[in-house]
This record gives structure tokens, C-alpha cells and sequence, in this order.
């Protein structure tokens, strides 16, 4: 099973996805790690990606999931997918259901509080704007809000998913 743990910054992806990939039994990657470091200069100077900045990153990350899915693997990536483009891309190559992408939601002003908590080699805080409207909410995601502890959430996860 490959899961893609989606969200603006803030929403708790490597936080959840850490904790779901071990109680799976699977590896973990975040996306942020496979970003080129034009992207990361670009993000660190409070500049949002554009879709031409994400497209690479992007394949490289389709790569890493058929990688996954051909091993029969499987894994977990926290990964921001914001638009439905993005996950088109991150999916491509694959049958229709093999990567089950999950919606971290919650309030903007708790995602804020947290950005505001953290300090990230990368993320300006002033980009949650940008990506709350970049987000294009996804029809066929599971959609969990991650307003409870991290094993509440992973659990509520794993009981939807399976």
C-alpha cells in the first residue's frame, strides 16, 4: 500500500506519516527532502513554487512511488499535492487506486500556531497564504482532521484506509 499523507505546510504530515509508516510496517519519505535546492532558496526567501518549480520534484517523486509499488513495498510520503495536477503527476504510471492520497485538514488558524511553533530550513511561515489557496481539496482523498494526538489520527487513518 502506498499512502501520500497531503497538506498545506503545517498540517502534520512527517509527524503523522512518521508514526502511520511504522505502525504499517513500510518506509517513510517526506517530499521536502527530494526538493532541488533552487526550490529550497526560492521558498526560504518567503517566494512561493510556482507549477514549473514543482514539476521536476514532482517526477522525481513518481519515481520514488513506482519504485515503491514495483518492490511491492509500499510506503508512506508526506508530500503537500496541492493541486490536482500534482497528484496526477505523483500517481502517473500506476494503476487507478494503488496510491491512496489522505487530506491532513485543519483550521488556519492551528495550522499558523504550529508553523509559528517550529523553525523549518525552508518554509517561511508567510507561505501558508499561498498555499491555502493553491489547495485544491481532492473528491476521492480521505479527508482527516488533524485537530487530535498523532496516534488518534493514525489510528482513524488505518480503520478508514484498509
Amino acid at each position: 500500500m502506498i499512502v501520500v499523507l497531503m497538506g498545506v505546510s503545517g498540517s502534520g504530515k512527517t509527524t503523522i506519516g512518521t508514526l502511520l509508516a511504522e505502525r504499517m510496517g513500510t518506509v517513510f519519505a517526506d517530499a521536502d527532502d527530494y526538493h532541488p535546492e533552487a526550490n529550497k532558496a526560492k521558498m526560504a526567501a518567503g517566494h512561493p513554487l510556482n507549477d514549473e518549480d514543482r514539476q521536476p520534484w514532482l517526477e522525481t517523486l513518481n519515481a520514488l512511488l513506482r519504485g515503491w509499488h514495483e518492490s511491492e513495498t509500499g510506503g508512506v510520503l508526506a508530500c503537500s499535492a496541492l493541486k490536482e495536477k500534482y497528484r496526477e503527476t505523483l500517481s502517473s504510471g500506476m494503476a487507478i487506486g494503488t496510491v491512496k492520497f489522505v487530506l491532513l485538514d485543519g483550521s488556519k488558524e492551528l495550522i499558523a500556531e504550529r508553523l509559528a511553533q517550529r523553525h523549518h530550513e525552508y518554509m517561511n511561515p508567510k507561505l501558508l497564504e499561498s498555499q491555502l489557496a493553491t489547495l485544491e481539496k481532492p473528491k476521492d482523498a480521505l479527508c482527516i482532521a488533524n485537530d487530535k494526538s498523532p496516534e488518534e489520527v493514525v489510528s482513524e487513518i488505518l480503520e478508514q484506509i484498509k
